[in-house]
């Protein structure tokens, strides 16, 4: 893994040892960060389940003002902190060693907001994808025009809405599945059509 552009562009990346993850590689980041586009620099973005905090990092690298980084697992932690040290980056940045649900919970009850939020549950966990959407639209701290996205293991159904958020696209990447969400107003209608793009 490594930093794709911006600031740190080169700089690798460590992956977390011991855990059962399954990095985003950097194919699948640069697909991604080709969505969110150039508002990245000045956003607030949130990298849930963060493990190596490789889109957080490369949020960061691209001028993002404020990453929050959250993972449970405390060598996850460690080696996010080691990456950012080794791309230098000394501030702009949350690190949350907590539950996600928790963390979620305090962002929401604390009235965060974020342009950008990225979401890669273990691929061996099935039932959290749906237990992580719930939260999700409960917390309502996506901007109205911010993006959503969350990794599954390829074709893994999630719902196309969930509180204010809902799905308008979805794409394959190998065994992994992006699925892109954004906020609508209560009063607009969602006609359901999701652009599936294989």
């Amino acid at each position: 893994m490594r930093v794709i552009a911006g600031y740190a562009r080169g700089k690798r990346l460590k992956a977390p040892g011991g855990l059962h993850t399954r990095p985003i590689t950097d194919m699948i980041k640069e697909a991604l960060f080709n969505v969110w586009g150039p508002g990245v620099a000045e956003a607030k973005v949130l990298d849930l389940f963060a493990g190596s905090g490789s889109v957080g990092i490369e949020a960061l690298s691209r001028g993002a003002v404020q990453v929050v980084f959250v993972d449970n697992d405390k060598k996850a932690i460690k080696t996010i902190t080691e990456n950012l040290q080794n791309c230098g980056f000394e501030a702009g940045y949350e690190l949350y060693h907590n539950d996600v649900f928790k963390a979620l919970d305090t962002l929401s009850r604390n009235r965060r907001c974020f342009d950008y939020i990225y979401v890669d549950p273990p691929f061996t966990d099935d039932p959290i994808f749906d237990k992580v959407m719930i939260a999700l639209g409960k917390a309502e701290i996506l901007d109205k025009e911010g993006i959503l996205v969350i990794r599954t293991r390829r074709k893994r159904a999630l719902a196309t809405a969930c509180g204010n958020l809902i799905k308008y696209r979805e794409k394959n990447y190998g065994e992994s599945t992006l699925h892109y969400y954004h906020c609508i107003e209560e009063d607009q209608n969602h006609d359901g059509n999701i652009q599936d793009f294989g």
